[in-house]
């Protein structure tokens, strides 16, 4: 998982903590098996890691005994490793090391589910998983759900075979790595809510919501949480986070459209090519929102960028096929009202779009 993390699930590592378990690996238990000039360039490959991970694991094995006896050397590895919670991480990444087969048949697993159709051979493909077995189920679950494209789906099964669609009724049947890796997964979204700047990667941005909506209305769409428990409390945490990360470049959208569609009041005309960008980078933000808002903390301001936006956009492009009739040679209004006519096919749809190419072309063809 990318940092940041507030929560921790089962089965569930960071990324910071798996280079640091490297170093750890390389340097310090294995410096003889592995060439750390060829670790630096990066021609170290996983085929010739893969050849001597039996002794990899014995040797952090031997490395975590070792310091479980002696609370200096203890002190002195998580010092290496940079922090406490890295330290604790070591036996989870030990596992998933052991597991890697297994972590390979559980992606599969999770492409699988896309496939299935009948509730109840999505049922017996549920039981199928090591429920018995929390830490190693928690691991193919975390390994499974990136693959998995309607989490909603599995979590019907799991309440179905649970009898109940309370949380107790879920954990009491062995199904919170489901839930939690979930979980995680929605606050592994955070990495991807940059949406900052004119040159941010946008669709990043809004595959990353889309993929944190649908994990989240799988579970508060279906699972009736506990007043104040850990799970209803960590969703209204990661809730509370992304629309924070979302919220100031959702204020900036409406001020973009304005600032990029209109003629400057003084001086020669100039497009902001920057500022354009970011206009229709805000407005595909702005239409993912909308369809994502259910899962998010940002009703009444989306509610007024969304009303505004559909205002300023047919102020300006009003506008610019006024001054298109006047002068149909102006290459700047051109650029704008394309750009408009782009953004507006977002915001509104697309026979709009169309009817304001026609008026466009009616107002060129007439001048």
């Amino acid at each position: 998982m990318h940092d940041p993390i507030q929560f921790s699930f089962p089965g569930s590592i960071a990324r910071s903590h798996a280079q640091a378990a490297w170093t750890w690996v390389h340097r310090d238990l294995c410096a003889d098996l592995i060439d750390a000039a060829r670790v630096e360039e990066g021609s170290f490959t996983p085929a010739e890691l893969e050849a001597i991970i039996p002794q990899v694991l014995s040797r952090m094995k031997a490395g975590l005994d070792a310091v479980a006896e002696d609370s200096e050397k203890d002190r002195r590895l998580r010092a290496m490793l940079g922090s406490a919670e890295a330290r604790d991480a070591l036996p989870s990444i030990i596992m998933a090391l052991r597991s890697r087969a297994l972590l390979v048949k559980a992606q599969a697993f999770g492409k699988a589910v896309n496939a299935i159709t009948e509730e109840a051979q999505l049922g017996a493909a549920l039981q199928s998983m090591p429920l018995k077995d929390p830490a190693l189920a928690a691991l193919l679950f975390h390994a499974a759900m990136p693959q998995v494209g309607n989490p909603s789906r599995l979590i019907t099964a799991v309440i179905k075979l649970s009898g109940n669609a309370t949380e107790a009724s879920v954990m009491r049947m062995g199904f919170s790595p489901v839930i939690e890796a979930i979980l995680a997964h929605a606050q592994n979204q955070l990495f991807a809510l940059q949406p900052a700047g004119p040159f941010a990667d946008i669709d990043m941005v809004c595959r990353s919501l889309e993929r944190f909506h649908r994990l989240v209305r799988a579970l508060t769409g279906y699972i009736e949480f506990a007043r104040g428990s850990r799970w209803a409390m960590i969703l209204s945490a990661i809730t509370k986070q992304v629309s924070d990360r979302i919220e100031p470049r959702l204020r900036e959208v409406v001020p973009d459209i304005n600032h990029a569609l209109r003629r400057g009041r003084e001086g020669a005309d100039r497009v902001d090519n920057d500022r354009l960008l970011a206009a229709i980078n805000g407005v595909y933000l702005l239409a993912t929102i909308r369809e994502c808002r259910d899962s998010l903390a940002l009703n009444a301001l989306f509610e007024q960028a969304w009303s505004q936006s559909g205002e300023a956009l047919e102020m300006h492009l009003q506008r610019n096929l006024d001054l298109i009739r006047q002068n149909p040679a102006d290459s700047n209004t051109a650029l704008r009202l394309d750009a408009g006519i782009k953004m507006a096919e977002v915001r509104f749809n697309a026979d709009y779009a169309e009817t304001l190419r026609r008026a466009r072309a009616t107002a060129e063809r007439r001048s």
